[in-house]
């Protein structure tokens, strides 16, 4: 048995990132669960996870439903005390438990008028008096957490924490509409965005290719600020292997990386390997052989 997790749209969905993220980061098996936003395959996929009215929500292997984010965290934690989902130190865990509470009701002016968008990044998003206000607030409080117990690691109390997984949308805002932080804040965020996991959330996004228009701004664009992606296409078969290197299953979609074809067995397969081959260990494991 297995946990199951509800989200929405990957490119958009801030608080389906946090929830995928506390199962990703943990190694905590889940089963996920898609539905499209705006849409009645929202309100299909919610079905399900009665009574959650939101994502991300989830269903333990026993059959109770709990959804927000600080709730998700602190159940897990409870049945899975040896992830480490909070810092083992007690006043660690205070202030890490203490910054995320704070993420998940506060800074208000940067979640609306700055939300996720991974598909995109601008040059300048003009931000107003109240969005550089919630990013004072931010430094302050990551800067205190990683004066204090920061050592050892690019995260915010060394290690990755459940108030990484928090902050983690944050990051993206940062990449998304160019915002001004300091260095140390930059780094921060950078570290998000190079991370395997955000990677590959990302890239099963643009596979998803679920465009939402009321997310778009009219400011000039620019390049994604996080790693550049290994350059491959889409191509035509035969491929170097037979088998999809996710499911084993016969391959049917390919793309070509390096002067060579590989083969996947589904287009969902190909294109998230398509938008970022190196997030895929499986993938590039297959191809070092």
């Amino acid at each position: 048995m297995t946990y199951h997790l509800a989200i929405g749209d990957r490119s958009y969905s801030s608080w389906s990132l946090r929830g995928w993220l506390l199962f990703e980061k943990f190694g905590i098996p889940v089963k996920v669960h898609t539905g499209i936003m705006y849409t009645e395959d929202f309100t299909r996929l919610l079905s399900g996870f009665q009574p959650a009215r939101l994502v991300p929500a989830i269903r333990t292997p026993e059959g109770e439903v709990i959804g927000e984010t600080l709730a998700i965290a602190e159940t897990l934690a409870e049945r899975h005390p040896g992830a480490g989902l909070w810092p083992a130190d007690p006043a660690a865990r205070a202030m890490a438990r203490y910054m995320s509470a704070e993420m998940h009701s506060g800074f208000t002016a940067l979640r609306g008028d700055c939300p996720m968008n991974l598909l995109v990044s601008y040059e300048d998003s003009a931000p107003r008096a109240e969005v550089l206000a919630d990013l004072a607030r931010l430094d302050l409080i990551w800067t205190r957490a990683r004066d204090r117990f920061g050592d050892g690691g690019p995260w915010l109390f060394g290690r990755y924490t459940a108030a990484d997984a928090f902050f983690a949308p944050v990051a993206t805002r940062i990449a998304t509409y160019n915002l001004p932080v300091s260095d140390a804040a930059s780094a921060y965020a950078a570290a998000h965005l190079a991370d395997p996991s955000f990677r590959r959330w990302r890239a099963m996004g643009k596979a998803q290719n679920y465009i939402q228009p009321s997310y778009a701004k009219s400011f000039s664009e620019r390049p994604w600020p996080g790693p550049e992606p290994l350059r491959a296409t889409i191509a035509d078969g035969p491929s170097e292997n037979t088998a999809c290197p996710y499911s084993g299953d016969p391959v049917t979609d390919f793309l070509r990386l390096d002067g060579k074809v590989w083969g996947f067995c589904n287009p969902f397969c190909r294109d998230k390997t398509l938008a970022d081959p190196e997030a895929w260990p499986a993938f590039m494991a297959m191809v070092a052989r």
